[in-house]
């Protein structure tokens, strides 16, 4: 049953709270739909999909669209994170911190001082 085999992108989906989700199986090939919040949330779902399925799966359709377009993904700040952390974390390289930092100048003064709770815009790069 290919569902099985894909629980853990339903699982994410509903996570992250996917909106407009719709799942069906047919002749052995799972279509999945939906909505993601942001692009970060729609590459995470991917990533899910090509670590059940390989990197081009035959046995899933996935329709995924992102709600906003005009970020890459919100993210609030825990405690102890740093800018270079978020940087890591979102685009794979710590360096980036300015970047979100140069995005956020409205709420931050300084890169090196974020605090618990903030919410950050991440940009597109």
């Amino acid at each position: 049953m290919v569902k099985a085999k894909y629980q853990g992108v339903l699982d994410l989906g509903e996570k992250l709270n996917i909106q407009n989700g719709d799942v069906s199986e047919t002749n052995g090939v799972l279509t999945v739909k939906g909505t993601a919040a942001t692009q970060y949330e729609k590459n995470l779902l991917w990533d899910e999909i090509k670590a059940a399925g390989g990197e081009n799966p035959s046995d899933i359709v996935a329709d995924i669209k992102v709600e906003d377009t005009s970020v890459f993904a919100r993210h609030t700040v825990k405690s102890g994170e740093t800018l270079g952390g978020i940087a890591k974390q979102y685009y794979g390289n710590a360096s980036k911190y300015n970047t979100i930092f140069e995005a956020n100048t409205n709420i931050l003064k300084n890169p090196d001082v974020i605090h618990p709770d903030q919410e950050l815009v991440i940009p597109n790069l």
